[in-house]
């Protein structure tokens, strides 16, 4: 996942654009089923209150100081322009270029990211300290971008499973180079669906997107609304999961989905420490899955949380900030939430009183204090396996993770004293 994360990280991507689809181009090239498939929305498609915009491309951009040098070099960093200006080619007095300059005051050493998808403008970013060490005089501000008719680009994996209930990922492929914000959604993204793609069978049918954040997840919605609201049992929106540092959930609006209540289940024996937000603290496409009237149960996962991390949205969002490990532990906590949700059905015992688990190899045949407890957490599975708990309700009364619980009731199932509360 770092790899791909290294792979992804230099490319300039936006809402629209070439950056977008050579980042598919090597996600595609990543992912062993040849479903995944490739949408082009065309500029000017109408999604609910919004209207894809133009196509935005770019080839260079940069300022000359009036000695001469070259700053705020795009080719450098892409962070540098801000994103969606319209093409300029103009000499001008400093007076007139600090119109168009953006930094960040309170972090003084590092670039921003900003851009301008929807209103006309251009303009560059840098630190607040190179800003002010600028000289006066008169400056050349040149950006060669391409604003005209395109399309947006979506992608879409279906994984079909035993029954058509699903369980959706979603992530987005829309900033520029930026580690934790950007290339670890994508890449944990490709790396379940290899997960997901090598299991021998699944229960439920999974969907992957991937599509730029906010008008991608809305024309996404507008294009599958029904079918979404009828079929998705699960969602969870991927971001800024590959760095080292607490995990973070951002319920759903009530709080009270499927969603939430298996990733709540995961991190709290995966991660006990982990932060809890409530909707109120959204800000990515949970916000367009959760609108009313979509009301697609999703939650979203991070590490840090966006907003929050000091590095997001500016150049410190590094390939140093994320790590293997960072990613691994995401990579965890989803395929655990995934186990669970195959196996999170209400269950109940076949027999009346407690079974006899020592003819069936199940407890030792001798008793003893060691033993006793050895085996307490396939008695108290048994205990509530009443027929009205689910596998998450289960982890909550009996205190076990759900990992340990799942093999428990495989071999219950096995010797026929679970059955599947349909």
């Amino acid at each position: 996942m770092y790899e791909l994360c290294k792979r992804l990280f230099p490319i300039c991507r936006s809402i629209t654009g070439d950056g977008v689809r050579e980042t598919f181009r090597i996600i595609q090239s990543e992912i062993p089923d040849t479903k995944f498939k490739i949408y082009e929305i065309p500029t000017g498609t109408k999604a609910f209150d919004w209207t894809v915009p133009n196509e935005w491309n770019i080839k260079d951009a940069y300022i000359l100081t009036p000695s001469g040098e070259k700053i705020c070099d795009f080719k450098k960093n892409n962070l540098h322009v801000l994103h969606y200006s319209v093409p300029v080619s103009k000499d001008l007095p400093l007076s007139e270029l600090k119109d168009h300059l953006y930094t960040l005051a309170d972090q003084p050493d590092l670039i921003p990211y900003a851009s301008s998808y929807y209103s006309e403008r251009w303009g560059f970013c840098l630190s607040h300290n190179q800003l002010m060490g600028l000289e006066d005089g008169i400056y050349h501000a040149e950006i060669d971008s391409v604003l005209s008719p395109g399309s947006l680009t979506l992608g879409e994996l279906i994984l079909p499973g035993m029954s058509d209930d699903e369980v959706m990922f979603s992530s987005y492929t829309c900033h520029p180079s930026m580690a934790n914000n950007e290339c670890s959604g994508p890449s944990l993204i490709t790396y379940l669906a290899k997960y997901l793609s090598q299991l021998p069978e699944r229960r439920y049918t999974y969907r992957l997107v991937l599509a730029p954040e906010t008008i991608g997840a809305i024309v996404y919605i507008s294009r599958n609304l029904d079918y979404l609201k009828s079929h998705v049992k699960a969602g969870f929106n991927l971001t800024c999961v590959g760095d080292d540092r607490a995990y973070s959930l951002i319920h759903s609006r009530y709080g009270n989905t499927l969603s939430d209540r298996v990733l709540n289940a995961v991190l709290k024996y995966h991660y006990p420490d982990f932060d809890e937000y409530d909707y109120t603290k959204r800000g990515s496409d949970e916000r367009q899955y959760q609108a009313p009237g979509v009301d697609i149960p999703f939650v979203c996962f991070c590490r840090s949380k966006y907003h929050i991390y000091p590095e997001y949205h500016t150049s410190a969002d590094n390939l140093d900030l994320i790590s293997a490990s960072g990613l691994q532990g995401s990579y965890d906590c989803m395929v655990k939430a995934i186990n669970a949700l195959e196996w999170n059905q209400k269950y109940r015992l076949t027999t009346l009183c407690e079974p006899q688990l020592g003819k069936r190899g199940l407890v030792p045949t001798m008793s003893s204090k060691e033993t006793y407890q050895q085996t307490l957490a396939l008695k108290d599975l048994i205990a509530y396996s009443d027929g009205t708990n689910d596998l998450i309700d289960l982890s909550k009364y009996t205190h076990q993770p759900m990992e340990r619980l799942i093999p428990l009731i495989q071999k219950l199932l096995s010797c026929g004293l679970l059955e599947e509360v349909k």
